[in-house]
């Protein structure tokens, strides 16, 4: 299937191109604001879907809102008609349409001139008035603030908040992106006319911004958000993509000795935390036991015995663990237990525990095995 894409270097369009590719979509015809005109007559007369994403936000004068979002629109409603190609048009519109402003006027106007198309020739046309959209590849300062904020937060650059109870609609990149390839899927079945993007969430322009700045803070303290949360989970995948290429690491406590050392990876609110061992050979680590905080080993390096004994109990039960086989052992609450690097490289075990540490209250309790 042929698609025509206008818009295509866009934010939407390197999206939609991006995973329109990862489904085996390969013949695409990109059209954009450096493409030459001359194209567009061809890629009219070839393609069998049209998406139209093509428009302006952020004009110098405007007149180039109505010259941009209705005039080229004309334009290729009218090389379609010319060819005859009564093929499905999609059309990414605004939520603004419906607002007494150049950019609105002007995007109703498209959407008035796809519709009076549609009724002229018959072809299947489906309009979807966006709210704000984000997520990566969104350019920054241009036409999403949530790209900005993103972008200037990771950055430590000024951030203008000037009504923060504002509540926004926005919409997450990949969930546009799905519902626009669901046309195709449907190979232009679905009835044409207004459209919506099935997941749109509510949010306070504040909440957004206490979230990137969190964000910028779990570097520091080890922690991660809360990916139950489906908008959190979204809106950190995009501030990961501002990060600045110079800056993608982040450096983590070691707290060493000469048997090693123990750092802390990644901390949750809900789901514990995640930490890194190394034991030096022939060193012993733990003898201690808990009466809630449960844990799970994990060798990757290296080879081990951990050993357990259950309090008030002298018998001793051993487990032989080795970065060769990936074993999860459970550290049961109630057991003294530790473990032994027996090989003759550093051991390197990954610990869960299923509690953030607590200083105020470790739950560990040292005792000899």
């Amino acid at each position: 299937m042929k698609i025509l894409v206008t818009g295509a270097r866009g934010f939407i369009g390197e999206n939609l191109i991006a995973q329109l590719r990862n489904l085996n979509y390969t013949d695409i015809l990109m059209f954009d604001k450096n493409t030459k005109l001359s194209l567009l007559d061809q890629y009219c007369e070839e393609a069998e879907f049209v998406y139209h994403l093509a428009g302006v936000n952020r004009p110098n004068e405007d007149r180039e809102y109505m010259e941009g979002n209705l005039g080229f629109t004309k334009v290729l409603l009218d090389a379609l008609e010319k060819h005859k190609n009564n093929c499905p048009v999609t059309i990414s519109s605004s939520i603004q349409a419906v607002f007494d402003n150049p950019y609105g006027i002007s995007k109703k106007a498209g959407e008035d001139a796809v519709f009076n198309y549609s009724r002229e020739t018959g072809a299947k046309v489906f309009v979807y008035r966006l709210p704000n959209v984000f997520g990566k590849w969104c350019r920054p300062n241009y036409n999403s603030f949530i790209a900005t904020l993103a972008h200037n937060i990771a950055r430590d650059l000024p951030v203008t908040v000037k009504d923060p109870e504002t509540v926004l609609n926005l919409a997450y990149i990949d969930d546009v992106v799905e519902e626009l390839i669901s046309l195709l899927k449907d190979k232009g079945n679905k009835k044409g006319d207004f459209c919506e993007i099935p997941v749109v969430y509510q949010i306070t322009l504040k909440e957004v911004v206490n979230l990137l700045r969190s964000f910028k803070d779990s570097r520091i303290n080890c922690s991660i958000p809360d990916m139950s949360e489906d908008f959190t989970r979204k809106l950190y995948s995009t501030y990961l993509s501002y990060l600045p290429e110079n800056n993608l690491t982040y450096p983590l406590k070691m707290n060493a000795d000469h048997r090693g050392s123990f750092t802390e990876f990644i901390k949750t609110a809900g789901q514990g935390q995640i930490s890194v061992n190394v034991s030096k050979p022939g060193m012993i680590k733990g003898n201690h036991w808990h009466h809630t905080k449960n844990e799970k080993f994990l060798v990757v390096s290296g080879r081990g015995v951990i050993r357990f004994r259950k309090l008030n109990s002298d018998r001793v039960i051993e487990y032989y663990v080795s970065g060769d086989k990936l074993e999860v052992v459970d550290i049961p609450v109630g057991y003294i237990h530790h473990i032994e690097n027996i090989g003759e490289t550093d051991m390197v075990t990954i610990i869960w525990a299923n509690e953030s540490f607590n200083p105020r209250k470790p739950d560990t309790y040292f005792m000899e095995l």
